[in-house]
């Protein structure tokens, strides 16, 4: 046990690997951590190991670890999103003071955390809601943070943030210029905003990460059922996309996991079952957008063609039932290939568009003041859905921080329009062939409709003027004018003004 002055710098509570990780790249950097598990036995298990000859202090009880901390205190919450959180919340709040600060770093829901911020405020604490992207390895050597919460934390937390996350290297430094590129490394940490903005944020992340996966899968299996490839060469596929435009964290891992062999020489991905499972983040993000009437399409059939995956035996059994089509795609193969990197390209932007578009609404319903090319940074390194092309999109933001929409960019618009005819020809042939594409036409789906100045809404307000007289605009009539029409002569003149289908 340790009876010294208050010295330390943070303290983590919970030690699983994300905890351990963190609590062990803080180390590195300098900052002295006090450890606390609520099984304390791990706390002596972690020091003996993983923090053997680190300056980590573990500690055995709460009110311990908080007499160790320097003022204000910051206390780090590393456990299961949920009820863990609101336990830790009470038990903490009774042995700090006022200033003093408590930082979620899991993977909360949005909303907690807007329930979180106002509780521990209205006690005279401060509160942060942080996203924590990267996995393991991230967590220990940089990951992507993305905190949120109360604004005036951010100083105290920001100087231990910003060390321990990943460094990327700024626009503006030139790539052989190895003094200019150290100098402008920046950060993939920064503010995001008030109430639960930075858990909101990570949520977005994780739902294009959902939306990455399936369409990085749908690829693949255009190559595998379509073209006949094996893991092998789809392997070289994919190191060479890695060197362009896709360059990204998720096609490197692909590249890597297609090469990788079983004990007896097979391409193990062949061996994995094809059911997906997911933890909850995909599916709070469709909620959301549901919510704020906004359509990301492509994170939402994501999230559905993991529950279509997980339904094997239907799937087994469908497929005896209903006779296989021919799924071998004719032509050059080499020209097919170009296609669907063409195809893959389009439909990631539109789901990072959709994942933008997500934000912009929150953050007006919300009241935050979010950073978008400061989002687009914070995701450049360290977390799942790094990606080169995010560089350009921090880029769209910095030109034009109040773009309406990430295609209407010059060069958004540029890279889509060139892509367009690989991308029809990719989904049309498809479809022919019965190989299942969800991700890729409903992002062409999208796009369509986003690039038609008329959609047939005004049959469907008719049809709900019919119904349910809840009346419709005219294209003759300023917009916000309501009309109801008799439509069968028999029905009254009143309109429905209480509830909206």
């Amino acid at each position: 046990m340790n009876n010294m002055e208050p010295h330390a710098d943070i303290a983590v509570i919970g030690l699983a690997v994300m905890g351990q990780n963190l609590i062990l790249n803080m180390n590195d950097h300098g900052f002295t951590v006090v450890a606390y598990n609520r099984t304390v036995e791990k706390v002596d298990a972690f020091l003996a190991n993983e923090a053997k000859g680190t300056q980590v202090i573990g500690t055995h009880s709460l009110a311990e670890m908080v007499a160790l901390l320097k003022r204000p205190r910051r206390v780090m919450l590393m456990v299961k999103a949920g009820a863990a959180v609101d336990e830790f919340i009470e038990q903490l709040l009774p042995v700090l003071e006022p200033g003093d600060i408590i930082i979620d770093g899991g993977n909360s829901l949005f909303e907690d955390t807007v329930r979180r911020v106002k509780y521990v405020e209205s006690k005279g604490l401060l509160y942060i809601g942080t996203g924590v992207s990267g996995g393991e390895e991230g967590a220990r050597r940089g990951p992507s943070i993305m905190p949120g919460g109360s604004p005036a934390a951010w100083p105290h937390v920001k100087p231990i943030f910003q060390a321990i996350s990943a460094k990327v290297v700024g626009q503006a430094s030139s790539p052989s210029d190895g003094q200019a590129a150290r100098a402008s490394t920046q950060p993939c940490c920064d503010w995001v905003g008030e109430g639960g903005a930075g858990h909101f944020v990570k949520m977005v992340h994780n739902g294009i990460e959902y939306g990455d996966m399936q369409l990085i899968c749908e690829a693949y299996q255009l190559m595998k059922d379509g073209l006949g490839m094996t893991p092998d060469e789809m392997h070289t596929v994919f190191a060479d996309w890695n060197k362009g435009e896709l360059d990204s964290y998720l096609v490197e891992i692909t590249r890597d996991i297609l090469a990788y062999k079983d004990t007896d020489g097979t391409p193990l991905v062949d061996k994995i079952l094809d059911t997906a499972g997911q933890k909850g983040t995909g599916k709070w993000t469709v909620i959301s957008s549901a919510d704020l009437g906004i359509p990301i399409t492509l994170i939402a059939e994501a999230v559905y063609s993991r529950c279509v995956s997980a339904m094997k035996d239907q799937r087994v059994a469908a497929a005896k039932v209903f006779k296989p089509i021919n799924s071998k795609i004719i032509g050059d193969r080499a020209q097919w290939i170009a296609a669907i990197r063409q195809a893959l390209y389009a439909s990631k932007l539109i789901s990072y568009t959709q994942g933008y578009m997500l934000m912009q609404a929150a953050a007006k319903q919300y009241g935050w003041n979010l950073n978008y090319g400061g989002i687009a940074l914070m995701w450049r390194g360290g977390c799942i859905i790094r990606s080169a092309f995010l560089g350009d999109i921090k880029t769209a933001f910095d030109k034009k921080p109040k773009l309406e929409n990430l295609l209407f960019d010059p060069f958004f618009r540029k890279a889509i329009k060139s892509c367009t005819r690989s991308w029809r020809k990719v989904v049309s042939t498809a479809v022919k062939k019965g190989i299942p594409i969800p991700a890729f036409s409903t992002a062409l789906a999208f796009f369509d409709g986003l690039r038609t100045e008329r959609l047939p809404a005004n049959l469907l307000q008719a049809q709900r003027d019919y119904f349910g007289a809840h009346t419709y605009e005219r294209v003759d009539q300023p917009r916000g004018q309501f009309s109801h029409t008799n439509w069968t002569g028999t029905g009254g003149t009143t309109a429905s003004s209480t509830y909206t289908v």
